[in-house]
């Protein structure tokens, strides 16, 4: 499998990520495939990083959902990471639902906030 890259400049290259174009609507029986074409993507002659194209990937469902906790969770054991590229709404609100959080192309990395911090200090206030 290659990743489409054009080669060119080493600097450049490295810094692009690959794409994983997944299509669909994929099955359950598809997701040791789909596991392994991302881990060759993020293998040593890849990057840290794999955008994952989901606009094919079809109606939004349970086998989509489990196919891509299973990419996230296969990207973390290779250290490495992926984000979405063209999610549906539909798909972006059944992730949510079921507490999956994906960086999105274009828009920035979800981080969850500090917990406990205090956004301003009152002069009188005790110290914590």
């Amino acid at each position: 499998m290659s990743s489409c890259l054009p080669h060119g400049l080493p600097h450049v290259d490295a810094m692009t990520p690959a794409v994983l174009v997944i299509t669909g609507p994929v099955t359950r029986g598809e997701v040791t495939g789909w596991c392994d074409a991302l881990r060759e993507l993020l293998g040593p002659a890849g990057g840290r990083l794999v955008e994952c194209d989901v606009a094919g990937i079809g109606p939004p469902g349970l086998a989509a959902v489990d196919l891509l906790a299973r990419m996230q969770l296969t990207a973390r054991r290779s250290g490495g990471r992926i984000r979405l590229r063209d999610p549906a709404p539909e798909l972006r609100a059944l992730l949510d639902l079921v507490g999956l959080r994906f960086d999105v192309v274009g828009q920035p990395e979800q981080r969850e906030p500090p917990l406990d911090v205090q956004e301003a200090v009152e002069t009188g206030d005790p110290a914590l």
